[in-house]
């Protein structure tokens, strides 16, 4: 394989590599914005997506957030809306700047979602590492070429900006860090349960739905065969043959070779969501039995700024 991923490096397309010296040419202590759009808009979108579809999945193992996620119903009622409105929120905070004033407005829109719920620190922490985690490992794995050091700081640094804009304590500074606290949370906290299982199986669905037709009746298996055994065996799905988890991870792995040839993308990847076919505001992102409130105080809030700033 090594001989093999060379030469796909000699013969890949003479632009392919044309935003990897962008970013090496970047300082991600101070350019991770363009960095973190350049990766997961340009570099590997449908990675990134992937990995962070396995990300919110990783949520659900542990027993404390699935029945609270599981008693609102919105994965079983609204699943779809559900998912399009978390993508829309983190594409809503990075699109222009983590510090941009679209950016702030993403995060306090979560943070007064969030704000009906009595969530711990520790529970935001784990939540915030699964999101940064999830989409590394998966590139490691199946990218076309594994992250380079300069993202990692970059996506790093708007991680725990976007934690510290929610108001989240005691965040690590690396990636390392990150991937430590996830390990341990999980070592700590995951275990079967009911919740767990049902919100599992909601996804799923909701994966399926969104998918071509040709391979939706595949999805639910592809998506188990994607699982670490801790991670299924928390969220209780039953494991698959092991010539099937070998089949898929191996295809995964082509398919990123075999993007060396292809040149990079001409535009950045922006998330199509179904539920908002004419274009979505932030004002719609939420919970359906939320939207009345949330938007009241929005409205009465920026009536309150204007006022001192009169």
């Amino acid at each position: 394989m090594g001989v093999l991923n060379r030469l796909s490096h000699v013969l890949a397309h003479p632009r392919r590599f044309d935003n990897l010296r962008r970013i090496e040419a970047l300082d991600p202590e101070t350019d991770y914005d363009e960095i973190l759009a350049l990766t997961a808009r340009e570099e590997f979108p449908w990675d990134y997506v992937q990995g962070t579809s396995i990300a919110f999945m990783r949520d659900y193992g542990v027993p404390s957030i699935s029945r609270l996620l599981h008693r609102t119903g919105e994965f079983e009622r609204h699943g779809l809306k559900r998912y399009d409105d978390t993508i829309l929120i983190g594409q809503e905070s990075t699109i222009d700047g983590i510090d941009s004033g679209r950016g702030h407005a993403a995060v306090k829109r979560l943070n007064q979602i969030h704000g009906h719920y009595d969530i711990p620190n520790d529970e935001f922490a784990y939540v915030l590492a699964t999101t940064i985690v999830g989409p590394v490992r998966w590139i490691s794995m199946y990218g076309w070429r594994q992250p380079h050091p300069h993202e990692l700081v970059a996506i790093t640094r708007v991680t725990t900006r976007f934690g510290e804009l929610m108001g989240i304590k005691g965040l690590p500074t690396t990636y390392d860090g990150y991937l430590q606290l996830l390990l341990d949370f999980e070592r700590a906290h995951f275990s079967p349960d009911p919740a767990n299982t049902a919100l599992a199986e909601a996804s799923i669905s909701i994966a399926r739905a969104i998918a071509p037709a040709p391979v939706r009746p595949l999805v639910r298996r592809v998506t188990v065969a994607l699982m670490d055994s801790p991670l299924r065996e928390a969220l209780g799905l039953p494991p698959q043959p092991s010539w099937f988890v070998s089949l898929v991870r191996r295809t995964l792995r082509l398919r990123g070779r075999a993007l060396r040839f292809a040149g990079p993308r001409t535009s950045p990847y922006l998330h199509k969501p179904v539920t908002y076919p004419n274009g979505h505001r932030l004002s719609d992102l939420g919970p359906f039995s939320m939207l009345d409130a949330l938007n009241a105080a929005t409205t009465v809030q920026s009536v309150n700024e204007r006022e001192l700033h009169a």
